[in-house]
């Protein structure tokens, strides 16, 4: 694994798993999408150059100043020839605070976290943090590739498809 592969986030599957068919990986990406996962995998339109995209638009929350719409959207091309799945991920923001919005746009590797705490009583008594609120977006990231590395097939992040 060379540092083209490390920035890129090109993960390999392990050696003794034997590779699966191009169909039926795409089946099994396809499963994963069910009612207790906050985001959408769809077969891709003609237009998207891509086989399958898995979509996650997080709404803003309204207990905080700022609102943040957030969506993250991965497009995966799957290649039968190479065994592998080329990935492109893309998230764009839009950030409302009072009067002021702002837009962006980012493509490839990345991933937001947020997180809200509150303190509360314990059974104890004692005063403890807790974790309200928890948003990983490598939550979706990390499930696609797993499906992908145990069908036996390459993880492989791309700039374009």
């Amino acid at each position: 694994m060379g540092l083209r592969d490390r920035l890129l986030g090109t993960t390999y599957p392990e050696n003794d798993v034997v590779p699966r068919s191009a169909a039926e990986v795409r089946e099994s990406l396809l499963a994963i999408d069910g009612t207790d996962t906050p985001y959408r995998i769809r077969k891709a339109n003609p237009s998207e150059k891509a086989d399958v995209v898995a979509e996650w638009w997080i709404p803003p929350r309204s207990s905080t100043r700022e609102q943040v719409d957030r969506r993250l959207r991965i497009r995966m091309r799957l290649d039968p020839h190479g065994r592998e799945v080329r990935i492109l991920q893309e998230q764009w923001t839009s950030t409302r605070q009072g009067l002021s919005r702002s837009h962006g746009y980012s493509r490839g590797w990345g991933f937001a976290v947020e997180r809200e705490w509150a303190y509360e009583r314990g059974p104890d008594g004692r005063r403890r943090k807790v974790e309200t609120y928890r948003l990983d977006t490598r939550d979706m990231r990390n499930t696609l590739r797993k499906v992908v590395l145990s069908a036996g097939w390459t993880w492989r992040g791309v700039f374009r498809l």
